[in-house]
């Protein structure tokens, strides 16, 4: 399993996706405002997402 990077596009929970801010030990922590329809979903701004449970979509930007 790869582990994310500050700024690596993630995709997880039925396609959402976001940008890693931060990475810890388990898990990052990921902006979701990435998304078009990020307003529509009445989501938080951030979210933690423990490396189980992502992809890696496109390495740093």
């Amino acid at each position: 399993m790869k582990i994310a990077e500050v700024g690596n596009l993630i995709e997880f929970k039925n396609g959402l996706q976001g940008i890693v801010e931060k990475v810890n030990e388990n898990s990052v922590i990921v902006d979701l405002t990435y998304m078009k329809n990020y307003r529509d979903l009445d989501l938080e701004q951030r979210t933690v997402v423990n490396h189980k449970n992502y992809i890696i979509i496109n390495p740093a930007m």
